[in-house]
């Protein structure tokens, strides 16, 4: 559960400065580097290690991170947690050299009672190793052996099996939780809609059955109780004439879980919730039983410096550019997107398709053990997210090998995975490849990836555009399903001009995203265009990159192209298509 402050809860940032050094022999823990760093210098957290020092560039090994903290004496009677956000790939963590626990994973928080392992009323010292390599078997993979390399993607460096940067590090924030010794650890909501009225339902589960009963609040107002004695219980309660979530109105509820014990209050947990519904219904997407066609971006958490680390003012700016170009989506490419980014889409009325970080999967990955170790990155990512109302989407995978026979059995478990856990959403999974793909098909949604006049008939915008559409009725016939285009786009350096329009100018970015958001815009069947790049994004080095992957509409430092003015204008003339949803 995310930090929170009340009554019964305390929250301790440790964001800032740390003192750092890497590990390339892996010789640190047989050297018991957890009783403190040898050679150590400050870096700070959350952000990547890779842009903080010059040596440190393409650096992806094992580095080691310690902080000295302050515990109040007032948290003695509590239990302490550590929560880390995320820290990319693989962390250990120790308290005062003892071992705390590990986590695989680089994208989704984690965290560990630490109560016995520290002293309150005294600094304590937290250390941390982070293992960042490159592994086939990692998720997402990289640094295959040179018989199993397919695609664009043999001979980069670092070596890592798609197209974004490997940064390593402690990437969102670190805080210690003091909280109840018995508290609640997860409220989960459901929300259905019927003739003006909201129906919602509430599964709780808490660490202790102990509590007399848990009581629902609405804004303040009890509205109903989970009974005492059990640790997981359910209420539900009906709302009449509720104010739904939507673009343009994104209404939040407040609601709190109380618990009560021997007729006191215990401890108290609330989450912000907005009352809407998904659902793919007849071709279309339906928002709150209204059609929305999802106009926005694939993005990246990248910027100069900050790497992949958490950047609230670069979040600030991404959703104010959002705005301006009038975006109402945008996929959270290619891994779940920091926290604090979706509470932002909640509040702003912002569409989200939350992506686990599934990218780059391969034929050696189409086993049990993989497909249980896939589970369990969907189960995370999942329990973190449900409760969001601008998650409209789950998506599971992106360009995965997905042509391989056994691809098909694979993602089809993992779509019956995720709809076991939460059947509110639709789901779906990106694919590159044509119709020989045997996995996207088992979705809700078709999701497409497709980059006609750029990898495809290259510098031919009208023939590119011809076969696109060629292409898109073939889907069409094969599934009839709703199709979202997940990825198109050009790479355009800035300042780079050419008349008639060539690629990588500004120019041919440019008209490709019209020509085709317009192709798009008017194909029955077609739910969404998402364009990529919503700005340039810092990859691997390899003979495609000049530095960056220059498809983003916007620089790297949030300017815009031409490219953006052209969606600008696309995206908010009067009688475009737009979300159906929006209110004026």
């Amino acid at each position: 559960m995310t930090m929170q402050r009340n009554l019964y809860r305390d929250a301790l940032p440790m964001s800032g400065l740390y003192q750092f050094t890497t590990d390339p022999n892996g010789i640190g823990e047989a050297e018991r580097w957890f009783d403190g760093l040898p050679a150590a210098r400050p870096i700070a957290v959350p952000a990547s290690w890779n842009e903080q020092y010059q040596d440190l560039d393409d650096y992806c090994g094992t580095a080691w991170y310690e902080r000295r903290e302050f515990v109040p004496e007032a948290w003695r009677s509590r239990r302490i947690v550590l929560r880390v956000g995320a820290a990319a790939y693989l962390a250990k963590v120790w308290v005062n050299g003892t071992f705390a626990g590990e986590h695989e994973g680089g994208c989704l928080p984690f965290e560990f009672d630490v109560t016995g392992l520290l002293e309150c009323g005294q600094e304590n010292r937290f250390v941390f190793s982070v293992d960042a390599a490159q592994h086939p078997d990692r998720l997402p993979p990289g640094n295959f052996p040179p018989s199993e390399w397919l695609g664009p993607w043999q001979g980069q460096h670092p070596a890592n099996n798609y197209d974004f940067y490997p940064y390593g590090g402690l990437h969102r924030p670190v805080y210690l939780l003091a909280v109840p010794i018995g508290r609640i650890v997860s409220v989960r909501v459901t929300t259905q809609l019927d003739a003006g009225r909201a129906r919602v339902a509430c599964a709780i589960a808490a660490d202790t059955a102990a509590f007399d009963r848990i009581e629902i609040l609405l804004d303040g107002e009890r509205k109903a109780e989970v009974p005492g004695g059990a640790r997981t219980g359910e209420a539900a309660f009906e709302l009449p004439d509720p104010v739904l979530w939507e673009p343009g109105r994104p209404h939040l509820y407040r609601l709190t879980a109380r618990a009560i014990q021997g007729g006191q209050p215990a401890d108290e947990y609330t989450v912000a919730i907005g009352l809407r519904t998904v659902a793919v219904e007849g071709g279309q997407l339906l928002l709150n039983g209204k059609p929305v066609f999802l106009k926005g971006f694939g993005k990246h958490e990248d910027f100069a410096i900050s790497g992949k680390g958490l950047n609230e003012p670069v979040m600030i700016k991404d959703y104010n550019l959002l705005n301006w170009i009038g975006a109402n989506s945008y996929r959270t490419s290619h891994y779940p997107y920091s926290e604090e980014m979706l509470d932002l889409a909640d509040r702003l009325g912002v569409l989200v398709i939350d992506e686990s970080p599934l990218v780059g999967l391969m034929r050696r990955h189409y086993d049990a053990g993989t497909l249980e170790r896939c589970k369990v990155l969907l189960d995370e990512m999942i329990a973190r997210d449900r409760n969001h109302p601008s998650v409209i989407m789950w998506s599971v995978a992106n360009e995965p090998t997905s042509n391989e026979p056994a691809a098909g059995p694979f993602f089809k478990a993992l779509y019956d995975h995720v709809r076991a856990l939460d059947a509110s959403r639709p789901v779906t999974m990106a694919t590159c490849y044509g119709l020989d793909d045997v996995a996207v098909g088992h979705f809700d949604v078709i999701s497409l990836n497709k980059y006609y006049g750029w990898y495809s008939h290259p510098g031919q915008l009208e023939e590119g555009e011809r076969q696109l559409a060629v292409e898109l009725e073939a889907w069409r016939a094969r599934h009839n399903k709703p199709i979202l285009i997940t990825e198109f786009g050009a790479d355009a350096v800035a300042g780079m001009h050419h008349d008639p329009p060539r690629q990588w100018t500004e120019e041919y970015q440019a008209e490709m995203l019209t020509r085709q958001y317009r192709l798009f815009a008017k194909t029955p069947g077609i739910i969404g265009a998402h364009v990529w790049a919503f700005a340039d994004f810092k990859t691997s080095q390899i003979y495609m990159r000049v530095l960056l992957n220059h498809k983003g509409v916007f620089t790297r430092e949030r300017q815009p192209k031409l490219a953006a003015h052209a969606l600008k204008k696309l995206w908010t003339e009067p009688g475009a298509r737009t979300n159906e949803t929006e209110t004026s």
